[in-house]
């Protein structure tokens, strides 16, 4: 048999399309990989979803699959919002594309102190980074999803005593400033201080007692959820762009309340 060797193989995806579709998004998806990330308490370990997509000329047949994972197999740097971008350059130049896009999403775990005995554990926190080039303009988001509890203001109101209460998952994506830096850390805690309340994984009895009195005494509609995040966002110079939406797992009801609210950062003074 006679041995070949790679310049003798036939680089089919090379070769012209006839067709004249240019593709906007074509790479590989449903990728799970070990990735690092940088958190305002450090760097952790993770494992992320992973999608990388570049765009394609009309007349390029195909893209070079193996490389994107040649990218994810070379990173060493752990992400955020600054090194996402660089991850983006390297795949469009790898790619020899100018357009594309990336995401991560994964698990974050932060440690938190319990409100009074201050006992810590671990919370976790869905998290995804996407990058974007189109038209030679880079976007980088980052988004965070946020686990708390809120009480209703009209229960309150209406009863005599207690309050119908539930968990809520306070959603938060971003689109950032060119060079700016921020932490998923920043998104949470604008998260929880909107909230009746926030959570923790482990609490004392001291603790139920804080957070169940703290809860009835800042109840929140899902509609206050949302617009308390917006005003945080819109007077953060380093946000272009933003999405807010809480959904209320209700405790009287079998279905959830919902509200999301876009906007765009008031320009800095």
């Amino acid at each position: 048999m006679n041995a070949f060797t790679p310049t003798d193989l036939p680089d089919v995806q090379a070769t012209r399309d006839v067709r004249g579709h240019a593709i906007q998004r074509v790479g590989i998806r449903g990728v799970t990989h070990p990735v690092t990330v940088q958190t305002g308490q450090g760097v952790h370990a993770s494992i992320a979803q992973v999608e990388m997509y570049v765009s394609l000329p009309a007349d390029q047949k195909g893209t070079h699959m193996s490389r994107f994972v040649e990218i994810l197999n070379g990173l060493d740097a752990p992400l955020d919002t600054s090194s996402l971008s660089l991850v983006l350059r390297a795949m469009l130049a790898r790619l020899e594309s100018d357009g594309g896009f990336l995401s991560f999403r994964m698990p974050v775990f932060l440690r938190k102190s319990a409100p009074v005995s201050g006992i810590e554990s671990l919370m976790d926190y869905d998290m995804s980074l996407r990058a974007e080039q189109v038209d030679g303009e880079a976007r980088i988001e980052l988004e965070v999803t946020t686990p708390v509890t809120s009480l209703c203001p009209c229960s309150k109101t209406i009863s005599r005593y207690g309050a119908h209460n539930q968990r809520s998952h306070v959603t938060i994506a971003v689109t950032l400033a060119p060079g700016a830096l921020m932490m998923p850390d920043e998104l949470i805690r604008i998260a929880e201080a909107a909230a009746s309340c926030e959570l923790w994984g482990l609490l004392k009895r001291a603790d139920e007692k804080y957070v169940t009195e703290r809860a009835y005494e800042n109840p929140k509609f899902v509609e206050d959820l949302v617009r308390d995040v917006a005003a945080e966002l819109c007077a953060d110079p380093r946000v272009l762009r933003y999405q807010v939406a809480s959904e209320n797992f209700e405790s009287i009801h079998n279905h959830s309340a919902y509200a999301r609210i876009e906007g765009v950062s008031a320009p800095a003074a």
